[in-house]
């Protein structure tokens, strides 16, 4: 390939390697660091901006800290690439989130440097104070323990919960605001306007250029001096800066805001900071994208743009000229403003996905109807109830895997109270290369044992149409709607909506050997496998379910009657999931057929294409074709043996 590093960047290989280099070779450093990403994300795809925006802190942090005693946690872990990179795995990061090759996010099974496996926002305050207090309980003082946090990061209530401790805990801890505006979506709320305000006072930080000098040579006439230099700098920046104690109102000594892209003066603070002692916070001021031009302007699009020309910045796409079916988000938020326009009751909400969820369309057409909460999952789903109480309906869109955050909230908000938020469940199932912190395979299992609640998934466009349609009816409680990542299978799908009976499944084909069980889009597996078997002389029978909750009791009565081999098939957990769902209901009515469950094993599933990990997981087109022979072919031979 095209991307070789450059003349420094070849020869790290570890930290260590970092240090032999002279504090003037670092710029060098950085700029290779950055045209290898580059180079390798334009061919291979990944996350792109966010890495781009932080080389020369990531370059100084491995300079400065004893990595990996010192313990640097990064959160979420899309700007972890150049960390990946200088920690050894240059040369496999071509690897990067395909299957079996390296992970797209810091994990600790695959490097010692990786303190902590993340995916998710704003759990690395917590966790870098886990460690800080780890490392004073067993007497290492010497130990730096560092959690690099962006400020979309910051508006989730977790990371404010770890402040607050981190800000009376005798330890020894750093937190690097890495304050870029974006997360992938341009940040909002009222921390966005307080950081904008600290970063924009050209008194504060003129003065405090100034003042940073003097103070330092009081601090150098000893301890006792120590002591007045922390009020004066305390009342110097309560003074300039109106609310500037946000960070030290939680006992956080605040330092910044310093240029992230200036490397030797990152170096230099980093350097004085390890001095001091206690809970700390440096404001880094970075640009997500920075050094590719074109990320710099649209940082929303070249989060992860996919494969593109590094050259003339041309995102490459199918070179199919057949009219493709949409992606699934996006028929959930073309259909939503379509129903909103209808419904002036309906409301939007999403924690700080309006771009990935499709929620800015209605975003655009309705701004005083749709929301961006911000990374707040938990708040999402109240702030959704308190609507609700109003007698509006909010279609709350929440990647699965993040919905995980606010179960609570979903129990105890919306489901005791039987309210109508409708919950739209995007990326549910296996998501491909972002791999184990965000498939979504378990909200078929952790929804169906709420009460009150309704599960359901559609199999295509018109289906989750239609359910959006029956969700938004009046006094429906909460709802749920599951849909996975990607494309559908309908070119045609803008066809008039219709309220589907709540439970009501639906049958597919009729059959003489056995019945296939499906719920949601992997339904489509099981129709080419149908196709496929039928060349064959077998003739399965295929229901889709639609619901897991309520569950369609006349269909599977007429099921377990008429057959006695089951095969269900869900793109989720079959600990807990519509599987498991089937078996509790033939146990409770006496039927004893044999039914074989296909989906998401009790495992961590990793990174990979869709396809791959159906594949892997046994529940794709072929492994339900092998399934089904595998059971008639014993049908056979039990009549044969009879």
């Amino acid at each position: 390939m095209d991307f070789e590093p450059g003349k420094l960047l070849k020869n790290i290989n570890s930290p260590a390697d970092i240090k032999k280099l002279k504090e003037s070779d670092l710029e060098q450093l950085s700029k290779e660091l950055r045209q290898y990403i580059i180079d390798v994300v334009s061919v291979y795809g990944g996350h792109f901006g966010a890495s781009l925006g932080v080389v020369e802190l990531t370059v100084a942090l491995h300079y400065v800290l004893n990595t990996p005693y010192d313990q640097l946690v990064w959160d979420v872990g899309h700007q972890a690439y150049g960390h990946k990179i200088l920690t050894g795995r240059r040369d496999s990061f071509y690897t990067n989130r395909t299957h079996h090759g390296i992970s797209g996010f810091p994990r600790r099974s695959e490097s010692e440097y990786d303190t902590f496996g993340v995916g998710h926002s704003s759990t690395s305050i917590s966790a870098a104070l886990g460690m800080a207090v780890a490392s004073v309980y067993k007497g290492e003082t010497d130990r730096q323990h560092v959690a690099v946090i962006g400020d979309g990061a910051m508006t989730a209530g977790m990371a404010f919960e770890a402040l607050n401790h981190g800000g009376i805990a005798n330890s020894n801890l750093l937190v690097i605001l890495n304050d870029n505006c974006m997360s992938i979506d341009p940040n909002v709320g009222a921390l966005k306007e307080y950081l904008t305000q600290i970063s924009t006072s050209r008194s504060y930080n003129r003065f405090r250029d100034d003042i940073g000098y003097v103070l330092g040579k009081i601090s150098e006439l000893g301890p006792d001096a120590l002591g007045a230099v922390k009020k004066i700098e305390k009342s110097i920046k309560g003074t300039l800066l109106k609310n500037s104690n946000l960070f030290e109102a939680l006992k956080f000594r605040y330092f910044g805001p310093v240029d992230g892209h200036d490397v030797k003066r990152l170096v230099k603070t980093l350097e004085d900071l390890k001095t001091i002692p206690g809970p700390k916070l440096l404001h880094v001021i970075t640009t997500k994208g920075k050094g590719y031009a074109l990320a710099e302007k649209d940082q929303t699009k070249w989060h992860a743009p996919g494969l593109f020309d590094k050259i003339t910045g041309e995102i490459k796409k199918s070179s199919s000229v057949a009219p493709a079916p949409p992606k699934y988000q996006d028929v959930f938020g073309l259909t939503l403003v379509e129903l909103a326009e209808k419904n002036k009751k309906i409301m939007g909400i999403t924690p700080a996905m309006p771009s990935g969820s499709s929620l800015n369309i209605m975003m655009k057409a309705m701004p005083d109807r749709a929301f961006d909460v911000g990374i707040a999952e938990q708040h999402a789903v109240t702030f959704s109830a308190g609507l609700a109480t109003q007698d509006l309906i909010p279609f709350c869109t929440i990647y699965s895997s993040f919905m995980q955050r606010a179960y609570d909230q979903v129990i105890h908000d919306v489901a005791l109270q039987k309210l109508n938020v409708v919950f739209c469940l995007d990326r549910a199932g296996v998501v491909g290369a972002d791999g184990a912190t965000h498939h979504g395979a378990y909200d078929l299992a952790f929804m169906r044992c709420v009460p009150n609640m309704i599960v359901s998934a559609p199999m295509n466009e018109e289906e989750l149409r239609n359910l959006m349609f029956t969700a938004q009816q009046d006094n429906m409680g909460p709802f749920a709607i599951r849909y996975p990542r990607g494309q559908g299978v309908m070119v045609d799908w803008r066809r008039p909506m219709k309220a589907i009976e709540i439970g009501k499944g639906r049958k597919i084909c009729d059959g003489e050997e056995l019945a296939i069980l499906t719920i949601g889009h992997i339904g489509n597996e099981a129709v080419k496998a149908c196709r496929t078997v039928n060349e064959q002389g077998i003739y399965p029978a295929h229901y889709d379910l639609r619901f897991v909750k309520p569950l369609d009791e006349p269909l599977l009565h007429e099921v377990f009657k008429k057959y006695k081999k089951i095969i269900t098939v869900e793109d989720g957990t079959i600990e807990g999931g519509m599987g498991s769902a089937v078996l509790e209901f033939m146990a409770d009515h006496n039927y004893s057929s044999q039914v074989v469950r296909l989906g998401i094993p009790n495992t961590i599933i990793e990174h990979g294409e869709q396809q791959e990990l159906w594949a892997e997981s046994g529940y794709d087109a072929d492994s339900i074709v092998k399934e089904i022979k595998r059971l008639a072919v014993s049908r056979k031979t039990n009549t044969l043996a009879g």
